[in-house]
């Protein structure tokens, strides 16, 4: 079963994939966790990654979808691939498809952790204040105005992927907001459905 998580910076995405990869044997896709891996490869790839980053730019689509093709092509003994920050983009949605149905995969669900917005900037900032206060630092980009820089963002350039899985019958929803159980338990029954 391959699935998509959505939703927005802070909703919980990698904790709960983290969680489908220790119970399920899922494989977690994170296309920063694969840049900075292929940076460093030294393959075709790899090298080609590394020259568009240090010269500052952004990875193309393309780059990113031939990083995802060898995840897929090494195949393995896995319970499916879970694809975390990826796509973000209506462009992106488009050559995943593409790309599973060449590759004879397909998408199982889209899965969409929802959050109340100034529930889930209260959550973040507590979040930083509590690494602070336990002798930590907070990540650099949680304060309130980046926050809201970043959900801008997210819902600018990732809320059209609700509706395109919602119009594939791919899109389920689960309230992100809940405790970290309940989220696991309720991503646990979209995927056992």
């Amino acid at each position: 079963m391959n699935i998509i998580l959505l939703g927005p910076p802070g909703a919980g995405k990698g904790t709960q994939a983290q969680k489908l990869v220790d119970d399920r044997n899922m494989v977690q896709l994170s296309t920063g966790d694969m840049l900075r891996a292929a940076r460093t490869s030294g393959t075709e790839m790899g090298n080609k990654v590394a020259a568009v980053m240090d010269a500052g730019n952004l990875v193309t689509d393309e780059i990113v979808i031939g990083l995802i093709r060898e995840q897929l092509e090494a195949g393995g003994d896995h319970g499916g691939f879970i694809f975390d920050g990826f796509p973000r983009t209506l462009a992106q949605a488009d050559a995943l498809n593409a790309l599973m149905v060449e590759m004879g995969q397909n998408l199982g669900s889209a899965i969409e952790l929802q959050v109340n917005d100034e529930i889930l900037v209260e959550r973040i900032l507590g979040r930083a204040a509590d690494a602070v206060a336990a002798g930590g630092t907070a990540r650099a980009d949680d304060n309130e105005e980046s926050l809201k820089t970043r959900l801008m963002a997210y819902y600018k350039q990732t809320s059209p992927l609700i509706g395109y899985y919602h119009a594939k019958d791919k899109l389920k929803a689960v309230d992100g907001l809940a405790e970290i159980d309940a989220v696991q338990a309720s991503i646990a029954s979209v995927l056992d459905a």
